[in-house]
């Protein structure tokens, strides 16, 4: 008598490709850098930087939740300067106003 037939296991492709989100980290920190000085960049910069040291070695928990947060403080990050930078120039509008103005 002959046992079942199971399928064979799925052949193995090597580790899991896993978005990094680098080149929006890398963006993120330049972003916050130029506007708002804020370290929010580099935190997504880091985390995306890991990605794929995890996901090479097999940890592909690990990479997914890193890529998670790298994407996360990019998007604060982006946030944070874009309102920064909108601050700055209502600051810089008020201050020519004010100072035309003054001036007459």
């Amino acid at each position: 008598m002959s046992q079942p037939w199971t399928p064979p296991p799925p052949p193995f492709s090597g580790p899991a490709t896993i978005g990094n989100h680098l080149p929006l980290a890398v963006i993120a920190t330049a972003l916050s850098f130029f506007f708002c000085c804020l370290p929010h960049g580099l935190v997504s910069l880091i985390f995306a930087l890991q990605v794929d040291k995890k996901a090479g070695t097999g940890d592909i928990q690990g990479a997914t939740n890193a890529a998670k947060q790298a994407k996360l403080w990019a998007i604060i990050s982006i946030i944070v300067a874009a309102v920064g930078l909108v601050i700055s120039l209502a600051f810089g509008v008020l201050g020519a106003v004010m100072s035309a103005i003054q001036n007459h």
